[in-house]
């Protein structure tokens, strides 16, 4: 991926832990690294081809002067973030803020955050079968599509499905949405729990009855096994009330360890139903 690069825009803002430098304010220097391909820019020589780094050092100038936080990590967080909402055509961006006046007492040059950002994709199954089902999950949808780290949140139809596992229990609705976040897993996965929570969801019986399931499914190509998170989704190759919506939304989408779409997994699915 080709890098537009803006080096030490000095901006003078109030941000700090401390009173003074909310009210006085100091200078920073930010670097920025936007990741984009130039091709077509290169090719045609036409500036909406490309990314505007002007109009960009004008959104990270806003952003430093038109906020106030206690920590350089929240305003490196804050403006990659509103730069990639903002510029369609960068897929990452680096950002880097550094404080040379910070409150140290002790000779230094400068203290700095550097972080990296970029869109990522995933998939996340929807379910309930306790009261309101539908309502559960449009809230749900509604609350991931209002979050400012998640954009372009396409939803599948809601399918009717007999309980999974345990079998004791009404039957379930069940859904499945696409999406680009710039959430890490863990992050999507606290925020996804955050969701279930304010529904209230209570886990007691596995695979039991619950008012909102929502589940991680794929994260781009990732395979992740840790004992809070298993990326793809340990048992989805065998549920069609997973596979079923998420085939409706992303049928080519594939399985980064069975090497297989998940068109080709529902259809190997019913083949030995």
């Amino acid at each position: 991926m080709d890098e537009i690069r803006i080096d030490n825009l000095k901006i003078f803002a109030h941000h700090g832990v401390f009173e003074h430098e909310n009210i006085n304010g100091q200078n920073f220097f930010v670097n920025a690294v936007l990741y984009t391909d130039t091709e077509k820019a290169g090719t045609f020589d036409e500036l909406e081809c490309s990314v505007d780094y002007s109009s960009v050092c004008k959104l990270i100038y806003q952003i430093m002067t038109q906020n106030t936080f206690k920590l350089i990590e929240k305003a490196a967080q804050k403006t990659a973030l509103e730069i990639l909402k903002n510029f369609s055509l960068l897929k990452s961006v680096d950002i880097e803020i550094r404080k040379p006046e910070a409150p140290i007492e002790m000779q230094f040059e400068s203290v700095s955050v550097k972080i990296h950002r970029e869109w990522h994709t995933a998939i996340i199954a929807l379910g309930s079968n306790i009261g309101n089902s539908r309502k559960y999950i449009e809230n749900a949808v509604e609350q991931i599509e209002n979050s400012e780290y998640i954009k372009d949140v396409k939803v599948s139809d809601l399918i009717l499905t007999k309980p999974y596992g345990y079998t004791e229990q009404d039957d379930f609705l069940n859904g499945a949405l696409i999406c680009n976040t710039v959430l890490s897993p863990n992050g999507l996965l606290d925020l996804m729990h955050s969701i279930e929570n304010r529904a209230n969801r209570i886990r007691e019986i596995h695979w039991g009855p619950r008012t909102l399931d929502l589940d991680l499914i794929f994260y781009d190509d990732a395979v992740i096994d840790t004992p809070d998170l298993t990326v793809p989704h340990i048992d989805m190759h065998n549920r069609a009330f997973v596979l079923q919506p998420v085939h409706q939304i992303a049928p080519y989408y594939r399985h980064p360890v069975l090497n297989l779409t998940v068109s080709q997994i529902l259809e190997r699915l019913k083949q030995h139903d």
